[in-house]
């Protein structure tokens, strides 16, 4: 299963993780990329319980869309509907 946001659409994402070496004093112009590597950055997913047209399912959702408010929590010792 993708590590996908079902809210926001966050997802992994590939970027570069850079070294850079140099100081900015006796006339240098501070650092300069030595080295570059690719890395992927995750988003921070959780698996949470919502109700989405009137089911309860359990799907991930990013901590943005839990914070925000897009997620309908069911409530807690209702019956489920029959």
């Amino acid at each position: 299963m993708p590590r996908v946001c079902v809210f926001t659409g966050r997802r992994t994402s590939a970027g570069w993780q850079k070294v850079e070496k140099g100081k900015r004093r006796d006339g240098g112009v501070g650092n300069k990329v030595k080295g570059r590597t690719k890395r992927m950055v995750k988003p921070n997913l959780r698996k949470v319980k919502t109700v989405i047209n009137g089911q309860v399912v359990r799907v991930y959702a990013s901590t943005k869309a839990i914070k925000s408010g897009l997620i309908v929590k069911p409530v807690k010792g209702a019956a489920a509907p029959k």
